[in-house]
């Protein structure tokens, strides 16, 4: 049987990346699956890539009210919810002097305040038991220059996967984190670099790299399928580092 049949799963930014892959491997996997974004376009081309069967849900990950209506349209189209993997984030890099109240508001609320009151609206529909997989990031663990307001925020979430694990662990609900090391993907793309300005880029991030390369989404997202499966019931409260090393050597 595959590993998460029968299971209705959320994959929130879903339209790219991490969260694009790992929706498609847990429709691979036998999950039911919805997957939201802020962009109704990157929306429809997304769910054209995964098929019909994908439940779309335009939804900004930083607006508490927009949390509290997808919550609403899950529960109008599914009976449970088994699986949540909290992946939108903000991912802005800045120097110190640079940083805004504004923009480090928005940060955290995408990254941080947004996951949390998700999962508070969504409690009615998990079910027990549940995987919520918060994503975290290895740059909480190092001092990254640029990455104050983001290393603080996934910090903070990954936090909530201990804390939230023992509040909900009554309920059958596992919370984990999973933490991403530096990844191929197309947020290289929003930082508004030149070409030239971007392979440099990359491959600084390399050197960071024990292993010497970026990540894959497929291998954050086979990672989110051991997260989401019942393989994993004895994990709770932790943290899963798929970083090439980042953190640790």
């Amino acid at each position: 049987m595959k590993r998460l049949q029968d299971k209705f799963a959320l994959v929130t930014g879903g339209t790219s990346g991490i969260g694009l892959e790992t929706a498609r491997q847990f429709l691979a996997e036998g999950a039911t699956v919805a997957i939201t974004g802020r962009n109704e376009q990157g929306l429809a081309s997304a769910r054209h890539e995964l098929g019909d069967t994908v439940l779309a849900i335009k939804c900004d990950a930083g607006d508490m009210d927009d949390q509290r209506r997808l919550a609403q349209a899950l529960a109008q189209n599914w009976p449970r919810l088994d699986v949540v993997y909290a992946n939108a984030g903000d991912v802005t890099h800045l120097p110190l002097q640079e940083w805004s109240e504004e923009v480090w508001d928005r940060l955290m609320a995408v990254n941080l305040k947004g996951p949390f009151f998700l999962i508070q609206s969504l409690l009615p529909l998990l079910a027990n038991p549940a995987s919520v997989i918060l994503c975290g990031s290895t740059s909480a663990h190092i001092g990254l220059p640029q990455s104050s307001a983001y290393a603080a925020s996934k910090a903070g979430l990954l936090s909530l996967a201990r804390t939230l694990s023992g509040e909900l662990l009554g309920r059958g609900i596992r919370v984990n984190g999973l933490s991403p090391g530096p990844t191929e993907t197309p947020a290289l793309n929003k930082l508004g670099l030149a070409p030239e300005q971007q392979d440099a880029l990359r491959a600084q991030i390399r050197e960071l790299v024990p292993v010497g390369r970026m990540g894959t989404p497929w291998e954050l997202a086979r990672a989110a399928v051991f997260l989401a499966s019942d393989e994993s019931r004895f994990v709770v409260g932790t943290e899963l580092l798929v970083d090439g090393g980042v953190a640790n050597l």
